[in-house]
């Protein structure tokens, strides 16, 4: 745990290579304490394939939904529909938030950004708004939307993982993230230049 977080805070990997750093740790642990019997290790390399073409499958499945939009014309279309609805770009851009969130009661957040992206990102572009804004923004409103009350999947799957906990218990252990995502995301919305002036300083 030490060295995966110290790695990462004090620059010396990132994220993914963290977690790479960390499984190594992790199969060192059990090989020096002869955890690591044929059954265990076969159990969890079953567990990573089968982990692993999930992942795959829906990112191929993505792949195929973006090409299939953007040969449609889909973004272009929806565009055009904006446009022509005439109304405020901060009203789209609510719209957009609002999907996210009612997304975030059936879908992980993979596959939300990668069905979604494709469809919205040239929407906001051509509405003029900054798309490094958008992205932290959207990943903002998945966390959030993740536990939002009454049907954020994350809470329910935490529920399969501790049955004896009920579903309310864990809505009231996590409102008070859920507030604080909230605040984040609306100051976000109304103020990017909290997370615009970093990137504006390295380009």
């Amino acid at each position: 745990f030490v060295l995966v977080i110290g790695g990462i805070y004090l620059g010396v990997f990132t994220p993914t290579e963290a977690a790479g750093i960390g499984a190594m740790g992790a199969f060192l642990i059990a090989l020096i304490r002869r955890a690591l019997t044929p059954r265990v290790l076969m159990a969890v390399l079953m567990d990573t394939v089968r982990t692993t073409a999930m992942l795959f499958a829906v990112v191929l499945t993505a792949l195929i939904f973006a090409n299939f939009v953007n040969r449609a014309g889909l973004p272009n279309d929806l565009l055009a529909l904006v446009n022509g609805l005439n109304v405020a770009p901060f009203v789209v851009i609510l719209t957009i938030i609002a999907i996210y969130v009612v997304l975030g009661c059936v879908f992980e957040s993979m596959s939300m950004l990668l069905l979604t992206v494709p469809v919205f990102f040239p929407v906001v572009a051509g509405l003029g708004y900054d798309l490094v804004w958008f992205g932290i923004l959207v990943v903002i409103v998945i966390e959030i939307s993740l536990i939002t009350p009454p049907v954020g999947m994350n809470v329910f799957v935490l529920r399969a993982v501790l049955p004896d906990v009920s579903t309310g218990t864990i809505f009231r252990g996590v409102t008070p993230f859920w507030v604080a995502g909230t605040i984040r995301a609306l100051l976000v919305l109304v103020f990017p230049a909290i997370v615009l002036f970093l990137p504006q300083l390295l380009y």
